[in-house]
């Protein structure tokens, strides 16, 4: 059963009186901070929404039931005060005990406070990055990757049943153009004049590969790249891609990125998959021939045109691999496939949805999260990136610029559905102004609070008056568990990411209001129990989109 926010039992208790004085069953009260905190901790409009079928006045359904309030089960001595406004709003000020039971209570919790929310707990297989094995990750990589293992943490952390998968792209012009671009670099380390294809890889990079290329097989292809032949360039781009997937797998673990199955795009055309996939879709009548070419009947399920499998030439286009994988993924037993792909793949998403449909399965199960381009500013000024030329910004280059920490956070701080410019002035700063470092510091500084005062506080029973910046933290603690579960229906971690923000700018605020060591024996206790829950809020949220929380800084 998932942690629940303090919150949620005074709910369900006023919902229980609620029902009683209007006489209608099962009603439903939402309890949410006002927008104004003068009205007081918390208010609900459970009166007017039971109006109508109760057949009354919302306002005198909310005068009977502030009076029942302070005295019912599950909300007495929580209730310091009950008021009627407007046209039967209720506001609700809650008591120093109520405060004090809920910061114990998520204190006591741990990471267990708002786990387990997934409703229903699903199988759910996720894809991202899945970038050519052509090159270095690049920062566009980058945002997929820290929106996609943020999103698996969530799942995750929600109940779900993950596997994270990559789909290496080992097939087709590409990946030959990758082998002719390492063959003429191994030919230049061996003084031949081999030319780099004019449409191939620039980068220094695809050197680096040439180099350890020639580790492994010495000069044993010096008489065969110039010009090269096909079974050196096959070699070149075999090899050139295990070392180059190598490569992209240690900087994405480094990137605190891991993968528990890598599917080759080669497996799917060597293994006849593709073939089948073709041939099943001729059978059930959604594949047809046109001018010597296959096309899928993708119109029939929505798409805006049908779509080429197969050329006149006889060669597979790339939806032809992408039916075959997704047929294969819609197999396995997942009830839920999530495919993160960059900005310039929008119009996939009903073909592949068309795919899952033509393969028997229910499209919905097929979820396309569209992940959109960041930009590095650096003095005001972007920076431009080409993987052919060689002018990339890559991944590596970003993590030893401003760190791990700051590169995730930034890149999943906005909606992934937003365009934005990752400024590297403001995420090299060691200041507030810097989001990564205002949480992290909020988390350091409890941990030197809590420092001094080792083990749990002792219970001595509530104060007898808080001060704002008290209830303005406890309110926010209590909020964790619909934000994290709002970042996983909505598949959303800057969700996760602005509630850090919130849930620090409280802390602050009741760190510079409010002292800790020193004050009467029940204030003290409340306190240390606030910091026990915050820092621990702030650790699993910042583990959830796979930041780190120090405790020094």
């Amino acid at each position: 059963m998932p942690t629940e926010s303090p919150i949620t039992p005074l709910a369900r208790a006023l919902a229980r009186e609620a029902s009683a004085v209007a006489g209608t069953p099962d009603a439903a009260a939402a309890l949410e901070p006002p927008a104004n905190a003068e009205f007081g901790d918390l208010a609900t409009n459970v009166a007017m929404t039971l109006a109508k079928a109760a057949k009354r006045n919302p306002r005198e359904i909310a005068d009977d039931l502030v009076t029942r309030l302070p005295d019912a089960d599950g909300l007495a001595g929580y209730i310091a005060s009950a008021e009627v406004a407007g046209p039967g709003f209720i506001n609700l000020t809650l008591s120093p005990r109520w405060f004090a039971d809920a910061a114990r209570a998520i204190a006591e919790a741990g990471d267990d406070y708002g786990r387990g929310q997934a409703d229903p707990p699903e199988r759910i297989l996720i894809e991202f990055v899945s970038a050519n094995p052509t090159g270095p990750p690049h920062v566009g990589h980058a945002r997929q990757a820290a929106y996609g293992d943020s999103l698996a943490r969530i799942l995750d952390y929600s109940g779900h049943a993950v596997t994270r998968e990559f789909y290496v792209n080992d097939w087709g012009r590409q990946m030959e153009l990758f082998g002719a671009s390492v063959a003429a670099r191994y030919g230049q380390l061996l003084g031949l004049a081999t030319e780099v294809p004019e449409d191939g890889y620039q980068g220094d990079y695809v050197r680096g590969i040439a180099e350890r290329l020639r580790e492994e097989v010495g000069d044993d292809y010096a008489d065969r790249v110039d010009p090269p032949d096909a079974e050196a360039l096959a070699v070149f781009a075999l090899r050139g891609k295990d070392l180059m997937l190598a490569e992209m797998t240690a900087v994405l673990a480094r990137f605190r990125v891991r993968f528990d199955d890598f599917f080759s795009e080669t497996t799917l055309h060597e293994g006849g998959m593709v073939a089948r996939g073709l041939e099943a879709l001729i059978a059930s009548g959604d594949a047809y021939e046109h001018e010597g070419a296959l096309w899928f009947r993708t119109t029939d399920y929505g798409d805006e045109k049908d779509r080429v499998l197969r050329r006149s030439d006889g060669s597979t286009t790339y939806l032809a691999a992408d039916v075959a994988y997704h047929l294969d993924k819609a197999g396995r037993g997942d009830a839920r496939l999530l495919d993160v792909l960059g900005a310039d793949h929008h119009g996939y998403i009903a073909r592949l949805r068309a795919v899952i449909a033509a393969g028997g399965h229910d499209p919905d199960m097929l979820e396309v999260p569209i992940v959109q381009l960041v930009s590095l500013v650096e003095g005001g000024e972007a920076k431009k990136m080409s993987k052919r030329a060689g002018t990339l910004v890559t991944l590596s280059d970003l993590i030893d610029d401003i760190g791990v920490d700051a590169a995730r956070f930034f890149l999943v701080q906005r909606s992934h559905e937003t365009a934005f410019d990752l400024d590297l002035d403001v995420a090299r700063a060691e200041g507030n102004e810097n989001p990564v470092y205002y949480v992290q510091y909020a988390h350091a500084r409890i941990a030197g609070i809590l420092a001094q005062q080792p083990g749990a506080p002792a219970d001595a029973g509530p104060p007898d008056a808080l001060d704002p910046a008290e209830r303005a933290l406890l309110l926010t603690l209590a909020g964790w568990p619909e934000a994290v579960h709002e970042a996983e229906r909505r598949r959303s971690p800057h969700r996760v990411a602005a509630y850090l923000m919130d849930l620090a700018r409280d802390f602050h605020a009741f760190y510079h209001r409010c002292r800790v060591v020193g004050e009467a024996p029940a204030v003290m206790a409340l306190r240390l129990d606030l910091l026990r829950a915050t820092r621990q809020v702030i650790a699993t949220g910042l583990g959830l989109v796979g930041v780190e929380a120090p405790d020094r800084m």
